[in-house]
This record gives C-alpha cells, structure tokens and sequence, in this order.
C-alpha cells in the first residue's frame, strides 16, 4: 500500500486522527535583569526539581524545564503548558525566562551551578551525571535550551492501520512502524528546522567556549551569526558527542536500536577515561564509557516507553515495544511566551502522521551520514535559495523548496483528513500558512530573529525586549487550565515525595551505583 491507501484506512474511524497523544518539555533559562545567566538557586516556592510533576531544572540550577501531561486537545495542551509558565514567573521575582535556544551571557563554565536534587541516592546520581557532562562537554554547551515534543498514535489508529492481531504481534508492529516514522524523520525531518529553526545567532561569549571554524559575521559589539543559518543549536556548536559517532546506532528495528545502545552504555571510551570517575574520594563521572547512561545519547527523535520504577528506557522498550516518539529538533521558538505555537503543533500532528504512513525502507550507516548531511546543510545554510540537498546517496539533488513542496502535496493530504475527522479547518489552514515560508524562507522564524537582531544590533537587546514582553503577557494572563491553588498544592507535596525518598534509602551511595550499573560490570 502507498502513503495515500494506508490514510485511507486509518481516516476511516475519526478517533485515529482526533485523539493523538501530545506531551510538551520546554527548557528555559533564567535571567537577571541586566540580562546575564542568574546565579541563584531552583526557587524554593516551586517545590523540589526531583519530585514536580511540571516544573523541574534540566542540566543547571538556573535551567528550568516545564512538562506537560499527555494530552489529545491542542489547545488545552498548550494552555497547561501557559498556567506552568504563568505560575513560575509568579515565583521569579525579577527574573526572568531567557527567550531563545541559546545562552544568553554566559561567562566562565564554573559558575553555571550544577541541578541539586537533594541528598538521596537518586537525586545525588542525578547531579553526579550532570557533573560528568560538565567535565565531558563544558558546562555552556549544556545550559542550550530546546522543546521536546512526545507524540503517540490511539489504539484506533493501528486499529485500523493493522485490523486485528494478538497482543504481541500489535506490539511488535506498532514498534516497527515507530521505527518506520524514525528513517523517515531522517530522510525529511530538516524541514523542522528549515521552517522552525531559531538559532540563526549566537552570543559572542558561547563561541568563546568552542574551536568552531565556521566563517561567522559580526553584529554590534559581540553577537555572530551565519547569513542564511537556521538552527546553529543543532550544529556541531551544540550537544553532540562526538564519541557517539563510532557506534553506528541503526534504526531498522527495536532490536538493533537496543542493541547499539547497550553496546553504548558498556563501551569504555579512552577519552572519557582520562577524566577519572572516583579520585581522592570524589566522584567526577557515573562512569568512562561512551555513555554514562542511555538519556546522554544524543539524537534529533527518540524511541520511548514510560518506565516502571527503577527501570532503565531500554528495559522499559525491551519490555513493551516502543509507545511514542520524543522529537528533539526543535528551538525555543523566541516570539511565543511558552516556546512554541499552535501551528507548530499541528505541523508536528501532519508531519509525523505523514512520515509513520510512508514508505519507509531500511536504513544503513552510509544512507544515514547522507540525511544527516542535509540536516547540517540546512542548519547553516537553510535559507539560502541555491542550497541543493541530497535525495539519496547516487548524487541526484534537489533544492529546499523544491523538496519541501513535495513533501507539503501529501501532507495537505494528512491535513485534509484531520479536518475532515474534527470537523473544522484549522490543519489546512496551518499548512497554507506554513507552504509560503517553503516558498519564502524569509518568513521562517530564523530570518524573523536575524532580522530583529539587525534592527536592534545584536542578540542581546533583542532578548531582553522578548522576554520583558514575554513576561509580562504571562504576569497578566488568566489561569486557563489549572489554579494556582493546584500548583501551590504540587510543590508542597513534591517536598514532602523527595523527603520521603531520602529517608526511605536504605544503601550507601556507593552501594547504591554499584547496584545501579550491575547489568554492565
């Protein structure tokens, strides 16, 4: 069956396109207000960053992360990611939320404070990887923000894509058309930060802190970017491990995904190694292999199953297959309040429903280092109308705008069904909205923010002014989904849940690691 016959088939009950799963993380960095990284610890009046369900800290103290639950309603999934957002600015006092993917001014690594989570065993080995990123990657590479996006069909959806099957033959099916989703992601997901990239700039004082070669041009007294530039976080001036590179993790099967990334988690690195793990009694890593643990590989779109307690992700997808999907290419999308919009969802909804009902063919190491190819051409260079990607790897090419209106024919195809099943427009008109900025990349958010950042001569400015305004549409909003009362009464009881866990820990920290890592000793 073609993309068209498989829609076809799951459009049929309008419950597989109404009641898709939708999970939001935003990481946000909090800021003075003369505009540098604050050096304050996690407010106390949010509660504990180990046990909120909603407001948490991600690499650093002042690197705040909001998580949303699963939602099928876009509009309630982006107003409970609006109360979080609200609530938190009621707690930051003069701070505010720094609004772009990358950091603000940042000076040497050693000031950026490390996430605290308290003393338990589990919150201190959630530090202690923190400090092995930081002597792995410096800390400035860490504090670069992004929105994660967890995605998910209904039961209706592979009801009616695969008819009746047993439990474990669903499973196994539901596993490989994720995996289908994932190639094809590869193959054409440099359309997300063609479209939605926000990094087109950085700060002078972030490049301080890399080797970069790339041929910057300078605005004002320190900010750089590159001309036609997308999403520079997605570069090799942000989060890679370049260790990674050698252990060719394939995405043709649950299996050999599982297998690459066990091998990865028991691979000692010479690198890493030089960086000691326990020296004069301190701990400085979890441990030297390629990766302390399965959340440091990094990727643009993750394979996911919620875990049981004390179960690692891959004993969690080894258990019951693959149940969504986590994209990771996106940039905090600096002109809305929370990172991102509803047109960026709905994108997100067509996109992905048109790349699990393509056809998806295997994937090997050398196809792979093409598609990424094109993920890095489009990143430093998306917009520039001559630029001419790969379609394969026998040299034909194609141009972003030529590729991109191919692949808006079929989506108009997902967008037209969604519409049909909710009985209203909004998809169709998302994708006419979207299809000039594939026409014109000066309306994609990356020319947007360099032309801001021309007009008011650097990044600086042009982030103070956001966030200022930013923070002030949040502080004079209405709660539209959640209370206050209801937030106040989460990070009581978060408090009392890390309490309890440190009291209930029974092993000595060493102990407590050595069980932890047993499988791979």
């Amino acid at each position: 069956m073609d993309f068209s016959q498989r829609l076809q088939k799951v459009a049929a009950n309008p419950d597989a396109l109404t009641q898709l799963g939708r999970g939001l993380e935003r990481e946000a960095l909090r800021i003075t207000p003369n505009g540098k990284l604050s050096g304050e610890p996690h407010p106390a009046a949010l509660g504990s960053a180990l046990t909120n369900k909603w407001v948490t800290t991600d690499f650093a103290e002042p690197l705040l992360e909001f998580i949303t639950p699963v939602s099928q309603d876009v509009d309630h999934l982006l107003s409970q990611l609006s109360d979080i957002h609200q609530f938190t600015y009621s707690k930051l006092g003069d701070e505010k939320l720094w609004p772009m993917s990358m950091p603000c001014v940042v000076g040497d690594q050693d000031e950026i404070t490390l996430a605290q989570y308290g003393s338990s065993n589990s919150g201190r080995m959630k530090t202690l990887y923190r400090e092995g990123l930081k002597r792995r990657y410096g800390s400035i590479m860490q504090v670069i923000s992004g929105v994660h996006f967890n995605f998910s069909f209904p039961d209706t959806f592979w009801d009616g894509l695969f008819g009746e099957q047993s439990e474990q033959a669903r499973q196994d099916a539901v596993s490989d058309a994720y995996f289908g989703l994932i190639r094809n992601y590869y193959r054409f997901g440099w359309l997300i930060p063609y479209l939605f990239g926000a990094s087109p700039a950085l700060c002078g004082s972030f490049l301080e802190n890399t080797e970069s070669k790339l041929d910057f041009e300078k605005i004002g007294c320190g900010t750089y970017f590159l001309p036609n530039a997308t999403a520079l976080r997605l570069s090799d001036l942000g989060y890679t491990n370049h260790e990674q590179s050698s252990l060719k993790i394939g995405f043709n099967g649950l299996e050999q995904y599982l297998d690459g990334l066990r091998k990865a988690i028991r691979t000692p690195s010479t690198e890493f190694a030089k960086i000691g793990v326990k020296v004069d009694g301190e701990y400085r890593q979890l441990n030297d292999n390629v990766l302390q643990i399965e959340n440091e590989l990094y990727a643009p779109i993750r394979p996911k199953r919620v875990a049981q307690n004390g179960e690692k992700p891959s004993e969690a997808l080894s258990r019951g297959g693959v149940e969504y999907i986590e994209v990771r290419s996106l940039d905090v999308n600096p002109f809305s309040p929370i990172g991102i919009t509803a047109d960026q969802v709905r994108f997100l909804d067509m996109f992905l429903t048109w790349a699990v009902l393509s056809p998806s063919a295997p994937m090997d190491d050398a196809e792979l280092e093409c598609w990424r190819d094109n993920w890095n051409r489009v990143v430093l260079d998306g917009r520039n109308p001559e630029l001419m990607l790969k379609i394969g790897c026998n040299g034909e090419r194609l141009s972003v705008q030529d590729w991109g209106t191919r692949v808006f024919t079929e989506l108009a195809e997902v967008a037209e069904a969604m519409d049909a099943a909710a009985g209203n427009e909004v998809y169709q008109e998302t994708l006419a909205r979207l299809q000039k900025w594939i026409e014109q990349p000066a309306f994609t958010l990356s020319a947007q923010l360099l032309d801001a950042i021309r007009e008011q001569n650097g990044i600086g400015s042009v982030g103070e002014r956001l966030a200022a305004g930013h923070a002030e549409d949040l502080n004079r909003r209405q709660y539209q989904f959640y209370s206050a009362e209801v937030f106040e009464q989460e990070a009581a009881a978060s408090v009392e849940r890390q309490l309890q866990i440190e009291n209930g820990d029974e092993l000595s920290f060493d102990a407590f690691l050595d069980a932890y890592f047993a499988d791979i000793k």
